[in-house]
């Protein structure tokens, strides 16, 4: 499908976007996601839950669908936690162009931190203990606070500094942020590089030779690459 058709479909959800989100009320927030461009996805937004505006990036989330490329599928009713403490229930519904290949998404994410709240109160009445096991997401306007989140938070799951990592866990490391989708943002090697200490070669590296292994769950197909090398997935 020509890249105009695909434009085409985004201005026709456009106006969509403020109708759903008046709909549903002040604690609503839709996104229309344009992955062509993952570093500024946000081409609509109404409402205001995660402080986003247009030309703002894509969450861990999104990284995600991006990663699974045309394989992507909906991703309904996940809550998770911003940065903020607020609780957000969210879907993710991607979008496709006519030959079924992925572009884009719709989101909507409800602030349900009230609700919640309520939830809990009733629940200390009746002496039934909280789920708090609720995933942190990070929602900015930057991608690189993105990435940067990520990657610390691979970090934090493996509780060593790089130094102390072997090279099974290090490969590790690249596998899960390359199936995050990390990969697939323009200049992210160099990034991950500097977030870790290592030099780039180093990275681009430990990369490659994570993606030869052949145990390697299948990702999704980059739209862009970096100039430096980044191959296609």
């Amino acid at each position: 499908m020509a890249a105009h058709d695909r434009d085409a479909i985004l201005a026709a959800l456009t106006p969509v976007v403020p109708g759903i989100a008046a709909t549903m009320g002040g604690f609503c927030e839709v996104v229309l996601h344009d992955f062509r461009r993952p570093e500024h996805s946000v081409v609509a937004i109404a409402g205001d839950v995660t402080g986003r505006t247009v030309g703002g990036s894509m969450s861990e989330i999104g990284m995600g669908v991006l990663a699974e490329g045309d394989e992507a599928a909906d991703r309904l009713n996940y809550v998770t936690r911003t940065a903020d403490g607020k609780l957000v229930k969210s879907s993710t519904m991607v979008l496709r162009d006519a030959d079924g290949a992925v572009f884009g998404a719709l989101c909507v994410n409800l602030d349900i931190t009230a609700i919640k709240q309520v939830h809990d109160l009733v629940g200390d009445l009746a002496g039934v203990e909280h789920d708090t096991a609720v995933p942190l997401t990070t929602f900015t306007e930057d991608i690189d606070t993105v990435v940067d989140a990520v990657v610390d938070a691979q970090q934090l799951r493996l509780g060593r500094s790089w130094s102390a990592l072997g090279r099974d866990e290090r490969l590790g490391l690249f596998r899960a942020l390359d199936d995050k989708g990390v990969f697939a943002l323009r200049r992210a090697v160099p990034q991950v590089a500097a977030r870790l200490g290592i030099s780039r070669a180093s990275a681009y590296s430990h990369l490659a030779d994570a993606r030869a292994q052949p145990e390697r769950a299948p990702g999704g197909t980059s739209y862009d690459h970096d100039q430096q090398g980044e191959q296609p997935r």
